[in-house]
């Protein structure tokens, strides 16, 4: 199986110069914790978790007005959207992250691959390894 048979494709994204405000109430209006964050021709510079909103704006107490881009995580995580699912799988496991950014030909977003959907296509065992690596990083010293 191809990650593009798995992955999300309807993506919401904020961009650098968004606020945290912007981004918390796209979260909310389209139920989600995790938005890319793009350039004008979607080329990912960074990604933003509901989580990242907690501590970098709430529990530091920033203004909601502070833009995405002193927020946002900029290491990216991504694979090709025409790779095989067990390369997803391999790189959360690798870099402990619960979604897995994919990428065209040009290196554009493509689509989203995260745990749910996974554990929606693969046998039992691959979630169950797959989570277990993601998760390393609660247990590791």
């Amino acid at each position: 199986m191809i990650c593009s048979e798995i992955m999300k494709s309807e993506i919401e994204c904020v961009a650098p110069t968004d606020t945290a405000e912007d981004a918390a109430r796209k979260m909310r209006d389209h139920n989600v914790g995790f938005l890319p964050v793009c350039d004008d021709s979607l080329q990912v510079v960074g990604t933003l978790t509901d989580r990242d909103l907690a501590l970098r704006v709430v529990a530091e107490g920033r203004p909601m007005t502070t833009p995405v881009a002193e927020l946002m995580t900029h290491e990216v995580v991504s694979c090709r959207s025409t790779d095989n699912l067990s390369r997803a799988e391999e790189l959360m496991g690798l870099f402990r992250v619960s979604r897995m950014l994919c990428v065209d030909e040009d290196g554009l977003l493509a689509g989203v691959i995260s745990l749910s959907d996974i554990a929606q296509h693969e046998t039992l065992s691959r979630v169950a390894q797959t989570l277990r690596d993601v998760t390393m990083r609660e247990i590791a010293p």
